[in-house]
């Protein structure tokens, strides 16, 4: 009998979502909002429906400015705003729904929901697990090998190893090279000045590293995309940037709070928890059955 597949789910990207895309007036009797959170549970909901999973690890993100690579490089994320209070308290309520769901759920301060996830996946493969990355952020995309999926659930959208390549032009493992080169606006981190997507892609096709690239600088004048003439003295001006980027982001895939624990064989579903939470948040009843059924 083969090993069941493992979803590996990235909490925070659904939550910001349905943040920002179901109705402000979902309140519960405290008037505090709950949209965020009704949108998350639906989603957990759907992901059952659909997956059947017997495995799902559902990693959040609580380091949003101290993990190891603020640490590293203090402007990492700083263009980011922090989040409403209003929306932090729905991160706790959560957390809270995927428990009582029967979920194993992850948080570190000094490690991100993307590391979580990474550890959980090579702790998993490891065993002969098939992962499945529930995202929409294409960085986790680096954790993908042979018979691995990230998928946008929300937009119906799967990749493989090979998905990814027609996608972005480079190989999963290649990902977090890609990111350095270019940069990364989103994570705020900054890439080589004059190296775009094209580039990038051009560069690791042929080097295949960005540690290879910088070992054999002197072949990038040669390689016969436009501006490659020119390229090397740029590359070399931002070799350190270009490291730094690449400790950025990279996966980290070891982490202590992740491995003391990482079973995430789902437990059963406790209806009286539950009840209690949507009594709490004034969740109606037809998302409340779909939640008890979905055990």
């Amino acid at each position: 009998m083969s090993a069941p597949p493992v979803y590996l789910v990235d909490a925070s990207i659904y939550l910001f979502r349905a943040w920002h895309s179901m109705p402000d007036e979902f309140l519960n009797a405290a008037g505090h909002p709950t949209n965020a959170v009704y949108g998350f549970t639906g989603f957990l909901c759907s992901l059952v429906e659909q997956a059947e999973p017997s495995h799902v690890g559902v990693a959040f993100d609580v380091s949003l400015t101290t993990s190891f690579r603020n640490e590293i490089y203090p402007q990492y994320k700083a263009n980011r705003d922090p989040a409403p209070e209003a929306l932090k308290r729905q991160f706790a309520w959560a957390r809270d729904v995927a428990e009582a769901m029967g979920f194993k759920c992850y948080g570190d301060e000094r490690y991100e929901a993307d590391d979580l996830i990474g550890t959980l996946a090579a702790h998993w493969r490891e065993r002969g697990h098939a992962i499945h990355v529930v995202t929409g952020d294409k960085d986790l995309a680096q954790l993908l090998q042979d018979g691995d999926t990230w998928w946008d659930f929300a937009r119906n959208a799967r990749l493989g190893p090979q998905g990814v390549f027609d996608k972005y032009g480079v190989h999963p493992g290649q990902i977090a090279d890609y990111l350095a080169l270019t940069g990364d606006a989103v994570d705020n981190i900054p890439g080589v000045p004059g190296v775009g997507p094209k580039t990038a892609t051009a560069l690791l096709a042929h080097f295949d590293t960005l540690d290879a690239l910088y070992d054999r600088l002197e072949e990038v004048q040669h390689l016969s995309f436009r501006g490659a003439k020119t390229l090397a003295p740029k590359l070399a001006a931002n070799r350190e940037a270009a490291v730094l980027a690449r400790r950025l982001t990279g996966i980290e895939c070891a982490v202590p709070s992740a491995l003391a624990d990482p079973d995430i064989q789902r437990r059963d579903l406790d209806p009286a928890r539950l009840n209690r939470l949507f009594d709490e948040l004034s969740f109606g009843g037809m998302l409340r059955q779909r939640c008890l059924q979905s055990g």
